[in-house]
């Protein structure tokens, strides 16, 4: 048996929110957890946040300079709006 406590439950959205800034090994566990949730429970919105994805939300949000980042890869793009349909 396995257990999946996201971080954070958006009730506006009813969508739950994952922050998963770790190795590569707990994010692929992290994954697969969350792959059997949308299976077991596809009703159930969940949405994954990846360290690049945290880290262009503090540029955007004027929480870090861009420079103080530039040792950690960030998409090459401006972000995009979340999208809260079902699945994701």
């Amino acid at each position: 048996m396995q257990a999946f406590r996201p971080d954070f439950y958006l009730p506006a959205y009813e969508l739950y929110i994952e922050i998963t800034t770790l190795n590569q090994k707990l994010v692929t566990k992290k994954n697969a957890k969350i792959r059997r949730l949308r299976e077991q429970y596809p009703d159930v919105k969940v949405k994954i946040f990846y360290q690049r994805d945290y880290l262009n939300l503090l540029v955007k949000y004027g929480l870090e300079e861009p420079s103080q980042l530039a040792d950690t890869p960030l998409d090459d793009h401006e972000p995009r709006p979340l999208e809260f349909a079902l699945g994701d």
